[in-house]
Order: structure tokens, then C-alpha cells, then sequence
């Protein structure tokens, strides 16, 4: 693959994960404007952080693409192989934000 195709392949993963977290925002925030509200209220529910939540959650989709490489099964359709990739994904960039806002507020 050369560096062309690469950096085209990477700016449609970015572009599928950025539609993806705009779509499902409404989904697993309702009206509430806090977008990482669905992994605090999971973590007050496991009496737990916000961070492990969403680490929880985000452990499914990782194995399953762990079970999708190692599996005897020799192929797997793109599509299949795109949601599970920009599902991971996405869990990583709201990790980020759930570690940048706790981060902030230590810093208060």
C-alpha cells in the first residue's frame, strides 16, 4: 500500500468515526448536553469511574476483533470489519475525553 492509498484510507476511518459519534450522540445522551453522561451514569451505577465504564463497554468491541484475526475463518466482509474497527476507535476518542475531563477537574 503506498503512502497515497494509506492517508486515503485513514481520512475515511476518521470521516466514518466522526459520522458515527455524531449520529449516535443523540442515542446515548438524549437532550443531556454532557456527551460522556451515558459512561458516568454507568459508572455510578457499578460504583465505579467513568474511565472503567467505558473501558467495559469498549472490551467488547476489542474482542471482537480479536476473535475476527484469530478465528479459522479465513475472511470477513469490509463492512463488518469497518464497524467493529470504527466502533474501537470511537471508544478510544471518548476515553480520551472522559481522561481530559477529569484531568480539568483536578486541576480545579
Amino acid at each position: 500500500m503506498t503512502q497515497k492509498e494509506f492517508q486515503a484510507v485513514f481520512r475515511e476511518q476518521v470521516r466514518q468515526c466522526e459520522g458515527l459519534l455524531i449520529q449516535k450522540a443523540k442515542e446515548y445522551t438524549g437532550d443531556n448536553p454532557d456527551r460522556l453522561s451515558a459512561f458516568k451514569a454507568a459508572a455510578a451505577i457499578q460504583d465505579s469511574t467513568p474511565q472503567r465504564a467505558l473501558a467495559g463497554m469498549m472490551a467488547k468491541h476489542i474482542i471482537s476483533i480479536y476473535d475476527m484475526c484469530f478465528t479459522d475463518r479465513k475472511t470477513f466482509e469490509l463492512p463488518v470489519w469497518e464497524e467493529k474497527i470504527t466502533d474501537s476507535l470511537n471508544y478510544l476518542f471518548l476515553l480520551k475525553a472522559v481522561i481530559k475531563e477529569e484531568l480539568e477537574h483536578q486541576s480545579d
